[in-house]
């Protein structure tokens, strides 16, 4: 199993708490309580190392489709008004990842980045439909060959406290690239054009850079 590189400090503190907690108890000779707190503390750090796994996925290129760009659970497929870079109504589309899902996310369509902006925000569930506009969020804007515009908009969750995004404007960027990783919880909402027919239907489970949300 592979690691992401946004987990290696991560894993790395998680194992020498682990390994300094267990070291100390060990010293008290106590074998009962010395069982109990390693069993109590390696799930921890198993989970851990879970939650930073990186999947072996071989990804097909379909320069026509929208792909997942994350794992998860649609949790939305509607029209809305995206007011920060359109200025009009677009299809938004939602993927909540839980805490068990991996949380890599990959860019949904190929074409240029022509917009990206960070916004700072509250940490509510990111399940909720406002968690779009008042949660701390990362926004995306991919240009496709034939003018298409397609943004995605990473959002932090309750638990999530850190969104990291690798999108820079002007780069030229395919489906088997990544769009950043949100530690812990969170969500991806894309917003398409509207009238766009989806593949895809609310409580589905998708998977990310696999699964195909729409066609254009």
């Amino acid at each position: 199993m592979r690691i992401h590189k946004e987990g290696f400090l991560v894993i790395a503190v998680a194992f020498l708490i682990w390994l300094a907690l267990n070291i100390f108890v060990a010293m008290s000779g106590e074998l009962y309580f010395r069982c109990f707190i390693f069993l109590a503390t390696t799930p921890v750090l198993i989970f851990v190392i879970k939650f930073f796994r990186y999947p072996n996925r071989k990804i097909e290129l379909k320069p026509k489709s929208v792909l997942s760009p994350a794992d998860g659970q649609i949790v939305a497929i509607e029209e809305t008004f995206e007011s920060e870079y359109f200025g009009d109504r677009r299809l938004q589309v939602s993927v909540f990842m839980s805490v068990n899902n991996v949380h890599i996310n990959w860019f949904p369509v190929p074409g240029m980045v022509r917009y990206f902006k960070h916004h700072s925000g509250k940490f509510m569930a990111a399940y909720l439909p406002k968690s779009s506009t008042e949660n701390e969020r990362a926004t995306t804007v991919i240009q496709m060959a034939d003018g298409t515009e397609i943004l995605a908009r990473q959002i932090a969750g309750a638990v999530a406290k850190r969104i990291i995004t690798y999108s820079k404007v002007d780069t030229q960027v395919t489906q088997q690239n990544e769009l950043g990783f949100i530690r812990f919880g969170s969500r991806v909402d894309l917003f398409l054009p509207a009238g766009t027919k989806v593949n895809v239907e609310l409580c589905q489970n998708v998977i990310g850079s696999q699964t195909v949300i729409a066609d254009l």
